[in-house]
């Protein structure tokens, strides 16, 4: 069986659900993975078994990250102007995600392992898994919280943005792509073309600046 198109079809009927009923928390991704993990579970199928067909769509992944160039080129005048603000912005929430999780996890006496895997979590999973391997942590772990935090982001953030009224485009799409990576930009580009194209570069960026300041803070603590 080619699950390449079950997975497709999940997707599918959820982003078809999710806009019907307009309920957030109906996320069409976390909802294609907690189905497919339903039916591998009752199926029998191994997740190796699973790959032989799922794993073509991670093909996509590279079409789909150059297509974002295109929304940068259309609104690059906005970038100019803004770009130093944006800078500032993506390396504050940046700092923010890891310190945050550094701060919690001592306080909560998480053991360090898993701490040094929960640090990458806002930036997308190529980067953070390396990040995670460096570091010491664990890269199966890594993948699984960036996952879900891409997922919270997507379906917290409009209700954020309402609840603090915020209403500019360039804020709108920094926060989705610094603090939710690939998911969150999905739900920028939903939101306007200059949120996504705002988004796209804040993954590039939030990913850079990551990998650069973990190992510095690692050194300081």
């Amino acid at each position: 069986m080619n699950y390449i198109f079950l997975t497709i079809t999940f997707y599918i009927v959820f982003t078809k659900l999710q806009q019907k009923t307009k309920i957030p928390l109906l996320n069409p991704v976390l909802l294609s993975v907690a189905f497919l993990i339903l039916f591998l579970k009752v199926t029998g199928i191994t997740y190796e078994e699973y790959l032989t067909g799922g794993k073509f769509i991670s093909i996509f992944l590279g079409p789909a990250t150059v297509a974002l160039a295109l929304p940068l080129y259309n609104n690059w005048d906005i970038l100019k102007k803004r770009g130093l603000v944006l800078i500032i912005g993506i390396l504050v929430g940046s700092i923010v995600a890891i310190t945050s999780v550094w701060f919690l996890s001592k306080l909560f006496g998480v053991n360090s392992e898993i701490t040094l895997s929960l640090l990458p979590k806002s930036i997308t999973t190529p980067i953070g898994m390396e990040v995670s391997k460096k570091i010491g942590g664990i890269p199966s772990l890594t993948v699984s919280v960036i996952v879900l935090t891409g997922i919270l982001g997507n379906i917290l953030a409009p209700i954020l943005f309402r609840l603090f009224n915020i209403k500019d485009s360039v804020a709108i799409g920094a926060a989705l792509g610094t603090s939710a990576h690939a998911i969150g930009t999905s739900k920028a580009i939903e939101l306007g073309e200059v949120e996504g194209a705002i988004s796209g570069v804040s993954i590039g960026v939030a990913g850079l600046i990551t990998s650069l300041i973990i190992p510095l803070l690692l050194l300081i603590f």
